[in-house]
């Protein structure tokens, strides 16, 4: 099984020498940009590109003529994406610090909760959903998401007061710890989906 996770690194040493450059542009240019959402976008980019290479051109079928079992490849790739997305993230803290951005553990905290969230959502779509434009589905609304979900906190912050005031009652290790479990509990429940899909999908 760890070749398998090891594929998704060999086939995109192209796109990994690209990714090192956008993470220059941002600590650079993204100034004005949570530090949280830098890392965001660090660590869902090798498993992504995993998944959408993969789409593109139909590996599964090479890979179910191999000695592996279906539970092996999807349980590789959601082990495999936890281990880009620790690296990326640290890559990514590597260059925001020589390049003086500031960032806090904390944003690196909450990269990785947003990661686990929208894997969550994002890879079951993969094993469900036709080959085509999942991919790129799925980047778009990682995009939008990301542009339209800071308006939404802050209004529902002004108008639901009752939600903003018990949030703030708690304590930020209280808080923390809440959205670490949900974030990975979700991810366990999608890992379940994904398996139950890939083992009754036909190729």
């Amino acid at each position: 099984m760890f070749n398998l996770i090891k594929k998704d690194f060999i086939i995109q040493k192209s796109q990994i020498f690209l990714f090192i450059p956008v993470l220059i542009f941002f600590a650079i240019f993204g100034r004005h940009m949570s530090p949280a959402f830098i890392f965001f976008i660090a660590s869902f980019y090798i498993p992504m590109n995993g998944y959408i290479y993969d789409e593109q051109v139909e590996s599964n079928i090479f890979l179910n003529s191999l000695p592996y079992t279906r539970k092996e490849i999807v349980t590789a790739k959601y082990i495999g994406a936890i281990v880009y997305m620790i690296v990326s993230i640290g890559l990514a803290s590597i260059i925001l610090y020589i390049f003086n951005y500031g960032y806090m553990m904390r944003d690196m905290a909450i990269a990785a909760g947003l990661f686990f969230v929208f894997a969550a959502l994002a890879f079951p779509l993969f094993y469900i959903l036709k080959p085509g434009y999942i991919g790129t589905a799925v980047l778009i609304g990682v995009i939008l998401t990301a542009v339209i979900l800071p308006p939404i906190i802050r209004f529902l912050a002004e108008h639901f007061t009752t939600i903003t005031n018990f949030l703030t009652s708690q304590s930020a290790a209280t808080l923390y710890l809440s959205g670490a479990v949900i974030a990975i509990v979700l991810y366990l429940l999608s890992w379940m989906v994904s398996q139950f899909m890939y083992q009754r999908k036909a190729f």
